[in-house]
């Protein structure tokens, strides 16, 4: 009886879970179909970097520190600002980058293109101009490269930071020198598609891009970037999700840089607290849900029928 009652309360806790990332009133996400589907393999299998890091639960803290991170370009910034609904519908913006991140992730290759494209297609639209940390007001589009490779390099520095502070899994290196630069060679592969041919491909390399983004002077805090990190950190959630959501933004800001902190004005709570509640919280969230994951279970199924990976 206790292990059924164990299993039903996993069940509920998971599918409230999903909801609450996917925005599907039965906890399915929507992309779920498309990762199973397909007759080819994708660019990850289960033993890959980035397979491993974006499916463990250190990305809750990764996605929020990747919003910060992007609010201190004031392209980014702005193109969120005039051309999202992050303010009308937070949890539906939500839901659109983690079907980008899931898809490419656990998809197969076509299916990483047709996301590919979906996205190509919103950022056609997503078009302004912005004033730098200079003082120069220029023009953007979300394609530009620039505003592709900032993105790009604050979601890969957000999720293997994140995974490097408060997970418990240990990224493989396969041939690199680290996981840490296998994660960012293989990732790379992700931002292709979407118009970026050239981007980091080493730890090293990552950081020496965005200490030239820095460097640059284009980065910037102003009273919208205040208003949206305000945003960010009380974000509409029910309940328990906003007690939740409280420690996994205390987190991500202990994770940032600290010339980072200082531009977006926040401060990081002591490390000795911060981090060992993080982590424990998380492996504990992920016991309360179950190991079972819909999306990783659809793409290991198609792997398996394709042949790519052994049953059992």
């Amino acid at each position: 009886m206790k292990s059924k009652n164990n299993n039903a309360l996993q069940e509920f806790l998971s599918k409230r879970f999903r909801k609450l990332l996917s925005g599907d009133p039965d906890g399915v996400p929507p992309w779920l179909g498309v990762v199973a589907a397909g007759e080819e393999e994708g660019y990850f299998l289960p033993s890959d970097a980035p397979w491993v890091v974006h499916a463990d639960f250190g990305t809750l803290v990764g996605g929020i520190r990747a919003l910060l991170m992007q609010a201190l370009h004031p392209g980014s910034l702005t193109g969120v600002k005039n051309h999202s609904r992050y303010e009308s519908d937070p949890l539906g913006r939500l839901a659109g980058t983690i079907r980008w991140l899931t898809v490419t992730t656990f998809g197969s290759k076509t299916a990483v293109q047709n996301e590919a494209n979906r996205v190509n297609r919103l950022h056609t639209r997503v078009v302004g101009e912005y004033t730098k940390g200079t003082g120069e007001t220029v023009p953007y589009q979300a394609a530009d490269k620039d505003l592709l490779l900032w993105v790009h390099i604050a979601f890969m520095e957000s999720f293997l930071v994140s995974h490097q502070m408060y997970s418990w899994k240990q990224i493989p290196k396969g041939s690199a020198a680290s996981g840490a630069d296998n994660y960012v060679s293989q990732w790379s592969v992700s931002v292709a598609p979407l118009g970026l041919a050239t981007c980091p491909m080493s730890e090293q390399e990552l950081e020496n891009e965005i200490d030239k983004f820095y460097d640059s002077g284009l980065l910037v805090s102003t009273p919208d970037t205040k208003k949206v990190i305000e945003f960010i950190k009380n974000p509409p959630l029910p309940g328990v999700a906003k007690l939740v959501y409280g420690l996994l933004f205390e987190a991500a800001v202990l994770s940032l840089r600290p010339e980072f902190r200082k531009l977006l004005g926040l401060k990081a709570k002591p490390a000795w607290f911060i981090r060992p509640v993080t982590r424990w919280s998380l492996r504990f969230m992920r016991l309360a849900i179950g190991p079972e994951s819909p999306i990783e279970d659809g793409a290991i199924a198609r792997l398996r029928r394709l042949g790519k990976l052994q049953n059992g």
